[in-house]
């Protein structure tokens, strides 16, 4: 009979050659996953841009309007370039963005406290619902005179504009979320010892959370726009540089390059807040609920 033993050792080593082949292949698909997943959320706007940009390419070479109407992809860059510096766009950038950020942050807070008043009072939602769905259909640019006959033109005046657009979005998102949270869940809580602010915290808003971050995201929207609106009718050197006064800018001198250039930066930081943003909170809601893989 054979002797055996010479082969334990060779089959410990082939057995420790393919447990550490494993984990070296285990190892590279951990590192490989974050880079799929972060192709699998970019690829998809990238291509819709290089798209966009290859249309807005043939209309210049099919001169449906003149240059200085339609200027091309490269002139265009070649504006936002020449005028960051002249224009302090970089300033502007920075200021509308700290603007957006007071705006929305103040509009979530009222938001967030007027909508979990209005859940629990019959009475207060039914006086309050037609008013926010009629706000939230009224443009905010139509706030903009009113705002100015107000405050005049400062800083007061931009803000109430993004309040008024940007709260009723955000109320009737919480009001939906809790809204939709099943009965069983109060119950439960209320047999736990959850009351008041506690069964809120604890069980209402993480239930409501779905609806509640689409109504954050449609305020974003709305709070976004209405900064806009108001940057371009509220021109003053003493509100400090905005993104939409650099706008306006464009438009006194009849500099088309640099209007397009304006407009693609403000598209551009409302998708990069939509993609970098709201876009993984939605996709961790998904996940936690088994309606996504991660």
């Amino acid at each position: 009979m054979p002797d055996e033993t010479p082969r334990i050792p060779a089959q410990r080593d082939l057995a420790t050659l393919e447990a550490g082949l494993d984990a070296l292949e285990t190892a590279r698909s951990t590192r490989a996953e974050p880079l799929r997943r972060l192709l699998r959320i970019l690829l998809p706007p990238l291509l819709a841009a290089a798209a966009l940009l290859g249309l807005w390419n043939l209309l210049v070479l099919a001169r449906i309007k003149p240059g200085w109407v339609l200027p091309g992809p490269g002139d265009v860059y070649d504006a936002l370039v020449a005028d960051w510096t002249r224009y302090g766009i970089g300033d502007a950038l920075l200021g509308s963005i700290s603007r957006a950020v007071i705006g929305f942050g103040a509009s979530v807070l009222l938001g967030t406290l007027i909508g979990l008043a209005a859940a629990g009072s019959r009475t207060l939602r039914s006086a309050v619902a037609p008013l926010l769905s009629g706000l939230q259909n009224l443009p905010s640019v139509a706030w903009v005179p009113i705002a100015i006959m107000w405050f005049g033109i400062t800083p007061a005046t931009i803000y109430t504009v993004m309040l008024l657009g940007a709260v009723p979005s955000v109320v009737i998102g919480l009001i939906d979320g809790i809204d939709q949270v099943p009965p069983i869940y109060r119950k439960v809580g209320g047999n736990l010892g959850a009351r008041g602010l506690v069964l809120v915290r604890r069980v209402l808003l993480p239930a409501a959370l779905p609806a509640y971050v689409s109504g954050l995201k449609q305020g974003w929207a709305f709070s976004w726009r209405s900064l806009m609106a108001a940057e371009l009718i509220a021109v003053s050197p003493t509100l400090g540089p905005g993104i939409g006064q650099t706008l306006e800018l464009a438009r006194e001198n009849q500099d088309m390059a640099l209007a397009f250039a304006t407009v693609l930066l403000i598209l551009g930081l409302g998708v990069l807040v939509n993609v970098l943003g709201f876009a993984p909170v939605e996709r961790g809601l998904r996940h936690r609920r088994g309606l996504e893989r991660a």
